[in-house]
């Protein structure tokens, strides 16, 4: 086995029934750290993602190692193997196609088993898409929300966006490209024509940041066929928002959008909501008397 001291700190070495979370490059190969590097050469085996992807990466390192596989798919069964071979005394490190591993991939189940199985979690950090996003995105990174690529059906989806219409913090999600038009669509409709910066290709040659609004971020990409994993990031609800409306009473708000922009009193009733921050359901009840 590998487990033997191979760093120079003795608070670095690698342990014996410990599962190590390594972030590994999200772009640039040059991004890999040196803490990252000895954890891959030292444990007894790797579990990756996409054991191809990682491979090759890791063997450019100079390193060779051990290989199972770990995937969305497979997790099930390959997961309660891992946590056998960790309390049979070995290491091992996860690794994801890129960034770090337990933020939106199945390394969060493996960590959680681990926990119910008493084994020892600990992490080497590294890259992380949403992280540099947010930072490049020119928007508020004090307090955010995360909420990784939307899942479910159109419906399911409406419904996780209308839970955050009301955050102020900060908005991220990822997305492919060929949902991105469909989702730009999506947030524009819920939440409303918001500052939002659109993030690609990440520390790669092609990196692009294209910073505007929902509504000009969807426009840009009807013009423009989306290449590369995207993270969005969008402006959470701000004070301004509510200023043309704070005073009103949840009638006379839905009475506004009746008269000043003529809708139907079920679309008002889905425009106050929004604002509000209620459900439809709750709003709708002030229409009947």
């Amino acid at each position: 086995m590998k487990d033997t001291c191979v760093f120079d700190n003795e608070k670095n070495k690698i342990e014996p029934g410990t599962l190590y979370l390594v972030g590994t490059p999200i772009g640039n190969a040059s991004d890999i750290g040196e803490r990252a590097v000895k954890t891959l050469a030292g444990v007894s085996f790797v579990a990756a993602e996409d054991t191809r992807n990682s491979g090759r990466l890791i063997s450019n390192l100079g390193i060779k190692q051990n290989y199972v596989s770990y995937h969305e798919h497979n997790k099930a069964e390959a997961g309660p193997k891992i946590v056998e071979r960790l309390k049979n005394g070995e290491s091992c490190a996860l690794v994801t196609d890129a960034g770090m591993p337990g933020v939106s991939d199945p390394g969060q189940d493996l960590v959680t088993l681990c926990a119910e199985n008493g084994v020892k979690v600990t992490c080497v950090p590294g890259p992380c898409a949403f992280v540099t996003a947010l930072v490049l995105s020119g928007l508020d990174t004090r307090s955010f929300c995360f909420e990784g690529f939307l899942a479910g059906s159109n419906g399911e989806k409406r419904r996780k966006l209308e839970s955050l219409v009301s955050l102020t913090q900060t908005l991220i999600f990822y997305e492919a490209p060929h949902r991105l038009k469909e989702t730009l669509g999506l947030l524009l409709d819920v939440l409303g024509d918001r500052k939002a910066a659109l993030c690609r290709e990440l520390t790669k040659l092609n990196e692009e940041v294209v910073r505007g609004t929902l509504s000009g971020l969807a426009l840009k990409f009807t013009q423009t066929e989306p290449r590369g994993e995207f993270v969005i990031v969008v402006e959470g609800k701000t004070s301004d928002d509510a200023s043309e409306w704070s005073d009103l009473s949840v009638e006379e708000h839905i009475a506004s959008y009746v008269k000043s922009e003529g809708l139907s009193t079920m679309e008002a009733v889905k425009r106050v909501a929004k604002d509000r921050g209620m459900k439809k359901s709750e709003v709708y009840k002030f229409t009947v008397k």
